[in-house]
Formats: structure tokens, C-alpha cells, sequence
């Protein structure tokens, strides 16, 4: 159980302590020049989290953070680039039967051992990546924002 929970905990703990501190503040101080060259309405809109067709990559970057994937597309109409943000969960399936556990006991009165067998189960989960958000750029600028409806 506990090498279970540290094989989930410790991937958890390491991404949270170098992706932790990427928050929108973060990002805007890392481009601060190009955070003040913004208007109003579109800072406004980077601090709540929203990005607009039009927006530059380093507007989605401050806005959203770093992609979970970058794909990139080459066409006739010449090269695009794919932001791929995605959620992270785990489902629960239940509990499996792992094995057993043993345990003695000694009878009071032949005072003989006495073996016990006790079945063991654990708790079954399955990570889940859904992608989130698809943010299409051509020539650095947002041409499409495609979203998962829910």
C-alpha cells in the first residue's frame, strides 16, 4: 500500500514543485514587457485566464501556461502549430483481491500454532488525460480555439 501510494504521490509532488509556481502572476512577471505594451481590456483578460482569436503564443503562454503538447501541422496553406492543454484525474474501479496475509496465533490451552490466512484487497484506480483545450496558431497568432463541451 504505501509503495503504491508513493509510485502515485511522488510523480504528483515532483511535477507540483516544478510546475507549482507557474501561475498567471508568475507568467506576466517572466513577460512583463510584453504584458505592459497590453491594453487594458486584453491584460484583464490574460489575469481572468480567457485568450481570443488574434492572440499571440505568448499571450496564450501567460494566459494559459505551457502546453501539454506541441503538434505541429505542414500544408500547402504552409505551417500551423497545435497547443494541446489537457486535464489530469484518476477513476476509481474498485478493489482487487492482491493475495494474502498470514498470521499466527498460539492456542491458549494445546498451545500449538494456529495459521490464519486473511485475503488482502486494494483500491484499483486508472489515470485519465482528457484533452481540455486545442489552441491552432498560423503565423504566431490563435487561429482557432477548439474547446471540450461538458
Amino acid at each position: 500500500m504505501t509503495t503504491r501510494f508513493l509510485r502515485t504521490a511522488l510523480p504528483l509532488v515532483l511535477a507540483l514543485l516544478i510546475t507549482g509556481c507557474s501561475t498567471i502572476d508568475s507568467r506576466i512577471r517572466e513577460k512583463s514587457s510584453v504584458f505592459a505594451a497590453l491594453d487594458a481590456p486584453t491584460q484583464d483578460k490574460i489575469r481572468l485566464g480567457r485568450i481570443e482569436v488574434g492572440f499571440s503564443t505568448d499571450l496564450v503562454y501567460m494566459s494559459h501556461g505551457a502546453p501539454d503538447e506541441r503538434l505541429t501541422t505542414t500544408s500547402a496553406t504552409g505551417t500551423d502549430e497545435t497547443w494541446i492543454y489537457n486535464s489530469y484525474s484518476q477513476e476509481y474501479l474498485g478493489s482487487a483481491l492482491v493475495g494474502y496475509r498470514r498470521y499466527v496465533v498460539i492456542d491458549p490451552k494445546t498451545r500449538q500454532p494456529i495459521v490464519y490466512f486473511e485475503p488482502v484487497y486494494d483500491s484499483i484506480y486508472r489515470e485519465r488525460i482528457e484533452e481540455r483545450i486545442r489552441i491552432i496558431f498560423k503565423g504566431g497568432k490563435v487561429q482557432a480555439i477548439e474547446q471540450v463541451k461538458r
